[in-house]
């Protein structure tokens, strides 16, 4: 299986050869909610060497509470988040709203870590719900 995917501007897009993600899930940490601009990020995990980037990539470091460095890789063009990458870890995390939509759809999340960041909210059903946004 290859994941792929790009981010907004499509400067940066990336690949990954992998069997299958090694974990598919909700990260709900701080930081995450903070790069994603929303409640969680949708991670998909694959070994950092099996992950290949073209285009335009920044990358910022952060310190995990480990203290270990945490590594956000974002488009330097349009500033979308691609990955993070944790240094202390032999794996790396793409953002998965950046896959290509076919392989996005497949997507089966099943792991959700940092939950005790977790937003009490994100528990509750939504009384109206719309396809698209309301007219």
């Amino acid at each position: 299986m290859v994941l792929t995917g790009h981010c907004l501007c499509k400067a940066v897009t990336y690949k990954a050869d992998v069997d299958a993600p090694l974990v598919t899930g909700y990260d709900h940490c701080d930081d995450c909610q903070r790069q994603s601009g929303s409640t969680y990020s949708l991670v998909v995990v694959v070994p950092k060497d099996k992950f290949t980037t073209t285009g335009p990539v920044k990358k910022w470091k952060g310190i995990a509470d480990s203290g270990n460095a945490v590594y956000r890789w974002f488009c330097s063009e349009c500033g979308s988040p691609i990955a993070h990458d944790p240094e202390a870890a032999p794996v790396i995390a793409i953002k998965g709203g950046t896959l290509d939509v076919e392989i996005k759809k497949g997507l089966k999340p099943d792991t959700e870590i940092w939950t005790v960041g977790k937003l009490p909210f994100c528990q509750e059903k939504l009384a109206h719900p719309f396809e698209h946004m309301p007219q």
